[in-house]
């Protein structure tokens, strides 16, 4: 599965069914749908609150650079394979 499929411009937005905690500054999520845990951890709670209205990846990446210390190539990359595994796991929705 490419990080690729996600384009650049396609809106990205939380998916419903989540209960959502902050634990010492970490993200966790429990699906009501399949009972599942999950740990976002900072940064991935950080995008996960980029998301909670639909956004672009350019829109995350820019946000998080101002952010964070990191090289816009490679706050991409790290972006699009965060959300390829949430989308994997039914968190996001994806319109491309």
């Amino acid at each position: 599965m490419s990080t690729e499929l996600i384009s650049t411009d396609a809106l990205v937005v939380q998916s419903e069914g989540f209960l959502v905690s902050d634990m010492d500054g970490e993200k966790v999520m429990l699906s009501i749908e399949n009972g599942k845990y999950y740990n976002l951890g900072r940064i991935g709670g950080r995008i996960w609150e980029l998301i909670s209205s639909p956004a672009t990846i350019s829109n995350m990446v820019d946000q998080l650079v101002l952010e964070y210390e990191i090289e816009p190539e490679l706050c991409e990359q790290q972006v699009r394979l965060f959300l390829k595994q949430l989308a994997a796991e039914g968190l996001v929705q994806v319109d491309k």
